[in-house]
């Protein structure tokens, strides 16, 4: 699949991005070794995984834009068998809609369809019919297997060329994978696994989708199929063949989490590094996984134990807002490998050392020269000559210069802003009318509820001897699996005299709960770490008849790992009734098994009663923040939002006391266990609150969020229905919206300038310098106020800067520039600010307050209004702005006509409020 090497230019990609958006002109999509080749044109392609399930179709158009802005040419998604098969393409499902959602924002589409995909996801997303289909062996050379996956994988690329969404009918498809991490565990399968792979190749090839095939993790990948990389870092991966490019298909952005454990995250720095490193030996296509991640929405999370949340950390956090400063800093990475693109697909690079632990590689041909400096050390700094020139090369970081002498980015300084998150507490969905928030206990009222009756209590039971493994017994239609037998007890029972009887039940997983005649007596857990129980404690049995009712929950299906399929659950045995003389095993006995109540509404609903449903109604939050709902109070269990699974929720699973840090160094090599946060806290504690009412504050420590998507929602009266396991207080329940309450930024006149500066490497840098830059995240907004501004020494991180022994009086000038403006630039430089401290290298750093501005609003400054000076600038006009809540608008002291606006000072600079104030 070789092609003609010929050097991109603006106007060939741009041709590129017509052609996809019109979706009308096929192209051709090749490879050689350097580059995936569209149209005869090499490209450098930067790709984000967002799986269209794990959101919602109305969120698919701003995560698309957001990740178009942030810099991407590529959405990657995998196609989750179990959720289409029957076959279903509606809603979260429709696979098509999403691609062509990707297709009208001018982007391109890498479509895994596995079809084993992995991805924390419920039995690795193959649907469990597959398990009881006669003589079927998973991922090997099986005829019954090869079969079902063949026909599955030949659907999904019927479907898309129905729908025209290949590349080569003119559609966003560039590249296709087929098996998935195949070569992780393939050694577990021997020459039948080989085997296997080879037919898989040649099944997908066969399919005909005029686009290349690729296979990750698979260093024997048969040709033409690329073979890819997964990892933190893959700069030293090389293709199997000298004809195929280097491609990253999972650049893990950060980690999914798990119940019952701590929080991780990726620095930015750490990631950028490994993107830069990439680019700079060599490889043309990266994708991260993830960009967004998402929500597992009903039971579609893996693991087991895997959270509802998928976040990942990721550039676009769950609840579909940009992350900073990661989405803003890889964004900058972006623009400065796009500005090396004529350079990097033009050769390959050239190795040079530039001292230990120091390297370039530049890419030059003809009159294009572009270069990546490396410090590969994780502790030192450097300064390195390159060129004849000096360069400064922080710890673990790459310099890009796209003009082989100016640098446009380093890695590890980070010019883009941070924001910082609130959590609004609401009631009855309504924001108060004034600055007081609400208790939690008023968000939503009007309970009713339905107990479960412990054991078995329809006609749908099963009984036999002996104990049934969980999964081919449901079926996976439910977590939950009732194991009832009884045992009748003589006074004289040797194995009771002498002691209490104690009762042993061993089971795979992941949840157990013990009943004895009706009473709870217990209960025992796996982890991510091992699902496996052995449940052990002493039990009263009277004489006669005892009932004994084991309750076993799964928590997700495996979904990784040679053989996952066979991974069982349920209580295995044995189950033993002992005492001081004597034994009695019950795992051989008669056991019944069982996989809708009546509601009762009540003022007083029970607490603290495990196995219940809790229904109640709610008024959708007003507005468009993202909604959640906080579990704080509640157990274990599942939650509804008019019929729709927002997934598992389980507060009472706390990750350890011990392993998380308060600052990660994003120096040297990181792992998943490198760094974590909330410890001892429920695994879903993945934002704090600012603002939050103090009688609440006083009572709660933690705030356990869970995604409630709007277009669950709808106006009016809305129900929520909640299944309890192990009992909890309704009541407690609350409903939260997202929101930005500050953004920051921290910025050094020793950085790079602000990339924007950079028009094309061939064209002469306006080298102005640094500049620190602030933006609200939504149209409409406005920054309002400015809470700290240093220029010198500042420290401290966004919420909590403090002023340096050197520092300037930085305040009135980033007023003067940014309040009332949706954003701005402030140039880092003693001219600006005045020389506090001769010498010494100095920054910026800002945090400001946002607001809203109403309708017809105008900003203007001091005295005559004459648009100059830090007194005399008129700020902005808001004609056009959206009216909304939000902060003060203030004007000019000496005035522009009359207001009904109360005066304000702020700052010292006077300003007047000249319409409502919205809070």
């Amino acid at each position: 699949m070789a092609a003609p090497l010929l050097p991109v230019t603006a106007a060939a990609a741009l041709v590129v991005l017509l052609c996809l958006a019109g979706g009308s002109s096929a192209a051709n999509v090749t490879y050689d070794h350097r580059a995936v080749v569209i149209d005869g044109v090499r490209r450098v392609l930067v790709s984000g995984s967002i799986h269209y399930p794990r959101s919602t179709p109305d969120m698919w158009p701003g995560l698309i834009q957001k990740a178009k802005d942030g810099g991407l040419d590529v959405i990657e998604t995998y196609v989750f068998w179990d959720i289409h098969e029957p076959y279903d393409f509606e809603g979260r499902k429709d696979l098509a809609a999403f691609v062509k959602a990707v297709a009208d924002a001018g982007l391109y589409v890498h479509l895994r369809i596995g079809p084993y995909v992995c991805a924390e996801w419920n039995y690795g997303g193959f649907p469990l019919w597959l398990h009881f289909i006669p003589g079927i062996k998973f991922r090997t050379d099986n005829e019954p297997f090869k079969a079902e996956m063949q026909r599955f994988t030949t659907k999904v690329v019927d479907t898309m060329k129905g729908a025209g969404l290949y590349a080569s009918q003119g559609g966003p498809i560039i590249l296709s994978q087929i098996e998935n991490e195949y070569g992780n565990i393939d050694k577990a399968y021997g020459d039948a696994g080989k085997a296997y792979i080879r037919w898989a190749a040649g099944m997908a090839v066969s399919l005909d989708t005029g686009v290349p095939w690729v296979m990750c993790q698979q260093a024997d990948a048969p040709d033409p199929i690329i073979n890819t990389c997964n990892g933190f870092y893959c700069d030293q991966f090389t293709p199997n063949s000298a004809s195929k490019p280097k491609l990253w298909t999972e650049n893990w952005s950060g980690w999914f989490l798990s119940f019952g454990g701590a929080v991780p995250y990726r620095p930015v720095e750490d990631l950028a590094f490994a993107v830069a490193r990439f680019y700079q030996r060599g490889g043309t296509f990266q994708n991260y996984y993830m960009y967004h991640g998402g929500t597992n929405f009903d039971r579609s999370t893996g693991g087991p134990f895997i959270a509802t949340s998928y976040d990942y950390d990721a550039p676009i956090d769950e609840y579909g807002l940009v992350r900073q400063p990661k989405w803003g800093h890889l964004r900058d990475v972006h623009k400065a490998i796009k500005l090396c693109e004529p350079a990097l697909i033009a050769t390959d690079p050239s190795y040079i050392s530039l001292g230990q632990n120091a390297e370039a590689h530049v890419y030059k041909s003809g009159s294009v020269c572009a270069a990546f400096l490396a410090n590969i050390d994780g502790q030192s700094d450097k300064t390195v000559t390159f060129n004849g020139k000096t360069y400064n090369l922080p710890a673990w970081s790459v310099s890009i210069l796209p003009d082989c002498k100016n640098v446009a980015l380093n890695t590890a300084q980070i010019n883009s802003q941070v924001t910082s998150t609130e959590m609004r507490y609401l009631q009855s969905s309504t924001e108060a009318s004034d600055d007081s928030f609400v208790t939690p206990e008023l968000a939503v009222s009007g309970w009713s509820y339905a107990i479960e009756p412990v054991g078995i209590t329809k006609d749908n039971s099963l009984t036999k001897p002996g104990l049934m493994e969980q999964i081919n017994t449901t079926a996976d239609a439910s977590d939950f699996l009732w194991y009832s037998t009884s045992v009748t007890i003589k006074g004289d029972e040797p194995y009771l005299n002498g002691s209490q009887t104690n009762l042993l039940v061993n089971s795979l997983g992941h949840v157990l709960q013990v009943y004895i005649n009706g009473k709870f007596a217990g209960s025992a857990q796996g982890s991510a770490s091992s699902s496996l129980i052995s449940f052990q404690k002493p039990i009263t049995l009277v004489p006669g008849t005892n009932k004994i009712d084991l309750l076993s929950a799964t928590v997700g299906l495996t979904n990784y790992g040679a053989f996952f399929d066979l991974v069982g659950a349920g209580i295995t045995g044995p189950v033993k009734l002992s005492g001081t003389t004597g034994a009695l095993d019950l795992s051989s006995a008669d056991w019944t098994y069982q996989a809708s109540p009546e509601w009762v509404s009540a003022n007083a609903y029970p607490i603290n009663q495990p196995l219940i449903w809790y229904k109640t109604k709610f008024t959708a939050p007003a507005g468009d923040d993202p909604v959640a709902i906080d579990f704080t109070g509640m157990g274990k269990g599942e939650a509804w939002v008019n019929g729709q699974s927002i997934g598992r929720y389980w507060p009472t699973n706390l990750a350890p006391q011990s392993g998380c840090v308060n600052s990660c160094n994003y120096r040297g090599s990181y792992s998943s266990s490198k760094c974590l946060k909330k410890c001892g806290q429920p695994s879903q504690t993945l934002y704090e609150f600012h603002n939050a009412p103090r009688i609440y504050s006083y009572y709660f420590h933690f705030y356990v969020l869970y995604h409630v998507p709007r277009s669950f929602l709808q106006p009016g009266s809305n129900d929520l229905i909640l299944f309890e396991q192990f009992g909890g207080d309704p009541g407690k329940v609350s409903f939260v919206t997202r929101q930005t309450g500050s953004v920051c930024a921290h910025v050094s006149e020793a950085h790079p300038i602000q990339i924007d500066s950079w028009l094309s490497p061939q064209q002469k840098v306006q080298r102005s310098g640094p500049a620190l830059r602030l933006e609200c995240p939504k149209t409409g907004e406005v920054i309002s106020s400015i809470k700290f501004a240093s220029f010198g020494t500042p420290s401290g991180t966004c919420g909590s800067y403090s002023h340096g022994k050197c520092s300037s009086q930085a305040l009135a000038v980033v007023q003067e520039a940014c309040i009332g403006v949706s954003s701005c630039s402030v140039p880092v430089s003693s001219t600006n600010f005045g020389d506090p401290c001769s010498g010494v290298t100095k920054s910026l750093a800002v945090e400001a307050a946002l607001g809203r501005m109403p309708r017809g609003a105008e900003w203007r400054g001091f005295g005559a209004g004459n648009g100059t000076g830090a007194r005399g600038r008129e700020l902005v006009h808001g004609s056009d702005r959206v009216a909304a809540q939000g902060k003060p608008i203030w004007e000019g002291a000496a005035g522009v006509g009359t207001s009904p606006g109360k005066r304000r000072e702020i700052g010292g600079l006077g300003w007047t409020q000249v319409a409502p104030f919205h809070e």
